[in-house]
């Protein structure tokens, strides 16, 4: 049975100090503050015999029903007297106007959900599972995605991202890295086309559609930078300082001519030492319409000196790694920033060893892919053949010979890099100024 429902202005102290009900019975507090609030005390006690539970409900005739009837609303304390009037408040507006309120919250429960599952982290993440994994820079992308877009937009719904806020965080990356700036913008289009041909995400229009690169970044400038003798030199010295993973890396570029990537994401997997070869698979390397192919590297001895130095972990897949193999490495800004400031020491040291200031000495701006375009002009310089030289920069060849001609050069391959190599160790260390050279006949 219940019994008779005082009316009172309900105050903390007072629920606080709320006792059980008899045995078999419970008992009701009307508010004076909030219409139809009632706190319901049951008589199950806890050990201080106080009431355990101590229940808000709404007494209101609620759409559908003719008579009056109660809702819980919440336990207190969990529920705050404060937070029980407002509720109280709302639900009767609610029912003023023919909604139940039960109804309303179970829309609102459904629309944040949909608002949590169409967060841009959570389309971000849908994008990166079903389109990054075949893909030769995928992982790159996804950890592009994950560190310079989740930060300011990850809880944010997708639908509300304006392309100011996308302008907002190209120009940032612009300030640090021009050309990522230009990959990152290129990675944002992407998605945000993507997950509007989802159908399913709420989003209608791209808010990245009418951002130009062009405009934002600027003109692209096709590289020319080549190293200089003295500059590849210092970057060979570089490298053999840089500690394990970052330094191997320089060393096989410069060896290679590689690309960045095709490098810094090799597993062991993709190496045969007993052959001396090197299978650089279809999905690592570049290529459009699914036209890559396979890149075969000669493995030289001075690659295979490298190799041989590199540490094995057990059950790790990758030779440049900070997660033991499991991941390879990420070769970031700030490694490359090391290497220049070692780089521009050593040019300081040459330029006072040739009786130059050395404060005059700066080294210029360079890029990773500079490295790439060093070798094939050296290649060039060593007379090697432009089959050859294409072939070793895993170039398609033009025309009617790509579609025919599948040779793979692989020993005119392996004869280039050990002229490169050889071109790189006498620079590197070059001969006592007493040893005569001649010419072969």
């Amino acid at each position: 049975m219940q019994a008779s429902t005082p009316k009172k202005k309900l105050t903390d102290r007072t629920l606080l100090a709320l006792k059980a009900a008899p045995k078999g019975t419970r008992y009701e507090l009307r508010d004076t503050e909030a219409s139809g609030l009632r706190m319901r005390v049951t008589d199950k006690a806890d050990r201080d015999g106080r009431a355990a539970q101590r229940t808000f409900m709404l007494l209101a005739r609620y759409p559908g029903s003719s008579n009056p009837t109660r809702r819980a609303l919440g336990t207190y304390p969990e529920l705050s007297l404060a937070e029980a009037r407002e509720k109280a408040r709302q639900w009767n507006r609610l029912i003023g106007r023919g909604i139940d309120p039960q109804d309303a919250e179970a829309k609102e429960r459904q629309a944040a959900a949909a608002a949590r599952k169409n967060t841009f982290a959570a389309v971000a993440e849908d994008f990166i599972a079903e389109k990054l994994p075949s893909e030769r820079k995928g992982h790159e992308v996804a950890r592009d995605i994950r560190r310079d877009l989740m930060p300011p937009w990850g809880a944010k719904p997708i639908t509300e991202i304006s392309d100011l806020d996308v302008l907002g965080v190209i120009k940032t990356k612009k300030r640090s890295a021009p050309a990522q700036a230009r990959n990152l913008l290129g990675t944002v289009k992407r998605l945000f086309r993507w997950a509007v041909d989802q159908r399913c995400y709420g989003l209608k229009i791209s808010p990245a559609d009418g951002l130009k690169p062009s405009t934002i970044i600027g003109e692209k400038i096709s590289g020319q930078r080549i190293l200089t003798d003295d500059e590849l030199k210092a970057l060979w010295r570089a490298a053999r300082r840089l500690p394990y993973p970052y330094g191997a890396v320089y060393e096989i570029l410069i060896l290679t001519g590689l690309r960045l990537n095709e490098a810094a994401d090799a597993a062991w997997s993709e190496f045969n030492l007993k052959t001396r070869m090197w299978v650089i698979p279809a999905t690592r390397m570049k290529g459009k319409n699914s036209k890559a192919r396979p890149h075969a590297v000669p493995l030289t001895d001075e690659l295979l000196a490298i190799l041989q130095k590199l540490p094995r972990f057990n059950g790790g897949e990758y030779l440049f790694s900070t997660t033991f193999g499991k991941t390879p490495v990420w070769m970031t800004d700030k490694v490359k920033e090391r290497v220049d400031r070692r780089m521009l020491r050593t040019l300081r040291a040459l330029a006072r060893q040739g009786g130059d200031d050395p404060a005059k000495v700066t080294l210029p701006h360079w890029t990773n892919h500079d490295v790439r375009r060093t070798v094939r002009s050296g290649l060039s310089r060593l007379k090697v053949t432009e089959e050859a030289r294409e072939a070793v920069m895993a170039h398609a060849r033009p025309g009617i010979k790509g579609v025919y001609d599948h040779h793979d050069y692989f020993d005119e391959k392996r004869e280039a890099l050990e002229l490169w190599a050889k071109r790189v160790r006498e620079l590197v260390e070059p001969p006592p100024a007493n040893v005569v050279r001649f010419a072969a006949r």
